[in-house]
């Protein structure tokens, strides 16, 4: 039972219509519904607006054995929605209605969003042509084969192109409702709804879906303290001889663990790191782009600014204009 407080004033801001069909992927409905139906008072009028929205007339079963309804009223929620959300979707078919009112949002432009197999929905409709989207690592080949002129990426936890954005299994569609919830109202608004669910803020979508060893096989192995001293120090010029050596393994050994341990080569997850940083002084700092980026380890604004564009798809100036939050220190500032 929620204690939250009801929301005496009815938000006012963007429609998020979420479909609900036969078969429906509880899981990811509720996702939807956790992040954009729930009354939050704090966030004023400007919040979300909910609308689910059935693909078909009556009753609907969902996972685990539920019977679902949606409000009749809900019925044309697609036509006036700024944001279409497809929690998961049962097959690679659909109605040719359902995919003449997609276009149409789209073509209007409406955001349009897919959880995990809703990419397959997303690509039948012909709205993933020539954009590079995300699914479940499980369904990537089958999507891949199925639609040949979509670039199917089985490693990220989402992705975003044309407003059309796309995300891995279930869990990674929490990742990108808060990234979007952080591109409409800032970093502080997603932060708090990130506490609220008691989650990490912020997953960049260039993370890895998944690890083939999630935690070391023993316990106080040498690559956590390693990992702990990058995210401390991300400014050091971590090379991969000189993690090796800090780790006490050969250079063939360490790139070989730490691969298993995190998904990723180990360069490219110190850049993750540095990224990680960069975004977080560019949201709560003042502070020079210079600095900025030597905090942050990559020496010099220009190698900053590339790989902030290529992580998350914004200029260090863009995302400190869209991101940064209220009171950030200044520049020198304690």
């Amino acid at each position: 039972m929620s204690n939250i407080p009801p929301n005496t004033h009815a938000p006012a801001g963007p429609l998020v219509a979420v479909l609900v069909y036969d078969g429906l992927c509880t899981f990811e409905f509720a996702i939807a519904a956790e992040i954009f139906a729930l009354p939050r008072p704090e966030m004023g009028a400007s919040w979300y607006r909910f609308a689910p929205c059935p693909v078909s007339d009556g009753p609907m079963k969902a996972l685990g054995g539920l019977t679902v309804t949606a409000p009749d009223a809900s019925a044309d929620g697609l036509e006036r929605a700024d944001l279409i959300i497809i929690p998961g979707w049962p097959s690679r078919g659909a109605p040719g209605e359902l995919i003449a009112a997609l276009n149409s949002a789209h073509a209007r432009g409406a955001r349009l969003a897919s959880i995990c197999s809703g990419a397959f929905l997303l690509a039948a409709a012909g709205l993933l042509n020539g954009k590079r989207a995300a699914t479940h690592w499980r369904y990537a080949q089958a999507l891949q084969d199925a639609y040949p002129g979509i670039e199917v990426d089985a490693r990220v936890l989402y992705a975003e192109a044309d407003r059309i954005y796309t995300s891995a299994g279930s869990a990674a569609g929490i990742d990108l409702m808060l990234h979007i919830i952080r591109q409409d109202f800032g970093a502080e608004a997603a932060n708090t709804v990130a506490r609220r669910l008691v989650i990490p803020a912020h997953r960049n979508g260039g993370q890895a879906q998944f690890i083939e060893r999630p935690v070391p096989a023993r316990p106080g192995g040498r690559l956590a303290p390693l990992m702990d001293a990058v995210r401390q120090a991300p400014d050091r010029p971590w090379t991969q001889d000189g993690m090796a050596r800090e780790a006490s393994m050969s250079l063939r050994t360490f790139a070989r663990r730490f691969r298993a341990l995190t998904g990723e080569a180990p360069g490219r997850w110190v850049t993750g790191v540095r990224v990680e940083a960069a975004l977080t002084l560019l949201e709560t700092t003042r502070l020079p782009m210079e600095d900025v980026a030597r905090q942050a380890g990559f020496g010099s604004a220009a190698l900053m600014r590339l790989h902030l564009r290529r992580r998350a798809g914004l200029s260090p100036a863009e995302y400190r204009q869209r991101f940064a939050r209220s009171g950030a220190a200044d520049a020198g500032a304690p």
